[in-house]
Order: structure tokens, then sequence, then C-alpha cells
């Protein structure tokens, strides 16, 4: 082979590994959205896969049994905001605490924004 070819190969094969690892990276970064519904209004929340797994579950079911069984769960609010850039975010703004009795409903929440890993 020609030392144009292996500098080819060798590029792209860089630009594979670097996809890789951003791909995974952002894997253990995914957030999981939720609306919780409340009497007086409604609140999107976040939460990894890990924290999930805490809750005993993966879907909207296992926030709901959590909260309804705990009484009480702390999460992170989100909301759109515009990043630095001027794309819109979809951000974790506070650290919240939701109490079972305001709370009526729980849904995931899907959003076309990206969405920024909480602490």
């Amino acid at each position: 082979m020609t030392p144009r070819r292996h500098m080819v190969r060798r590029g792209t094969l860089a630009v594979l590994m670097l996809t890789a690892a951003q791909g995974v990276s952002a894997q253990e970064n995914k957030m999981n959205l939720f609306k919780i519904i409340t009497v007086k209004d409604d609140i999107v929340i976040g939460l990894t896969a890990d924290e999930l797994t805490a809750l005993g579950g993966t879907d909207a079911g296992a926030v709901a049994r959590a909260l309804a069984q705990k009484g009480n769960l702390t999460a992170w609010q989100y909301t759109v905001r515009r990043g630095a850039g001027g794309e819109m975010q979809q951000a974790p703004t506070a650290k919240i605490g939701l109490i079972a009795n305001s709370s009526l409903r729980v849904e995931p929440y899907k959003t076309p924004y990206a969405i920024l890993p909480h602490e």
C-alpha cells in the first residue's frame, strides 16, 4: 500500500474511534425526562438511568411508584433555555422536592432540544 492510503486508513480509523467514544459518552449521560402533573402546574424533571434503576424501574410507572411509596422525591427540574451558540436546550435549573399528595400523574416527556445532564 502507498503511504497516502495508510494515512487515509489511519484517519478513517481515528474518526470511527472518536465517534464511538462520543456515542458511549452520550449514552452514559442520557437523561430521561418526565412531566409531573400537579394540581397547580406541570413540572419537567430529569433522571439518569442509574437514578431510575435506584427507584426500581426505567419508566414513568417507576417514578410514580417511588413517589407514592416514599411520599416525596428529589429530582432536577428541567426547562428550555438558549445555549452559548443560541441553540435551544433542555437544561437543569434547580433541584426540587416533589410531594406525593400534590402530584397527580407522571408521564414520559419528549423534547426536540438537546438535553443537558445534571450534576
